[in-house]
């Protein structure tokens, strides 16, 4: 193999990685309903795809399609990791615990926060009280709910975590303490 052809694969390599993560922002960001983004990464996408399919389909020999399949699962990971940082989205985080105290002071503490709290007696299993903490919190804010509980001595707490699309109203979803 000459030095040609083995920069060639690892050009093709690190493109098709480079085009997968666009796409898996792409998915992710339609998933989200955030649209402006999108246009860009399709247009990016498809020039780039373009290109690398027909230098694929024109090489000989079956290392280009290895490269091409690698950077296709690079590229899925870097995009994954990418979406985790970013970690986009709005969650309704439903907390249920059995002590009544513990349930208000998390609430308090979220509110202390900024955030907006709801919480409730519930009945749980066998109709046992339960106490419920719901609140509306950024996906990337997420730890500071797992902070609070860790301060308030909460350990494997019972979560419901939903998805939520949008929020309107009077509910706060950031934090407006600074850190």
């Amino acid at each position: 193999m000459t030095q040609h052809i083995i920069l060639t694969l690892i050009g093709l390599f690190l493109v098709t990685a480079l085009t997968n993560i666009l796409a898996t922002l792409k998915s992710i960001l339609m998933a989200k309903k955030i649209m402006n983004p999108v246009y860009f990464l399709v247009f990016a996408d498809a020039m780039i795809f373009a290109t690398v399919v027909g230098k694929v389909t024109s090489s000989e020999g079956f290392h280009f399609a290895v490269a091409y399949a690698l950077g296709k699962t690079l590229g899925v990971f870097v995009g994954s990791k990418i979406e985790e940082r970013l970690a986009l989205g709005i969650l309704e985080v439903d907390v249920f615990l059995n002590n009544k105290s513990k349930m208000i002071e998390i609430a308090e503490k979220l509110r202390e926060e900024g955030y907006t709290v709801n919480n409730f007696l519930a009945r749980g299993n066998h109709g046992n009280r339960r106490y419920k903490v719901e609140v509306v919190i950024r996906r990337k804010e997420f730890k500071v709910l797992e902070n609070i509980m860790d301060e308030c001595g909460i350990t494997d707490p019972t979560l419901k975590i939903k998805n939520l699309n949008k929020v309107e109203g009077k509910i706060s979803i950031s934090r407006v303490k600074a850190v």
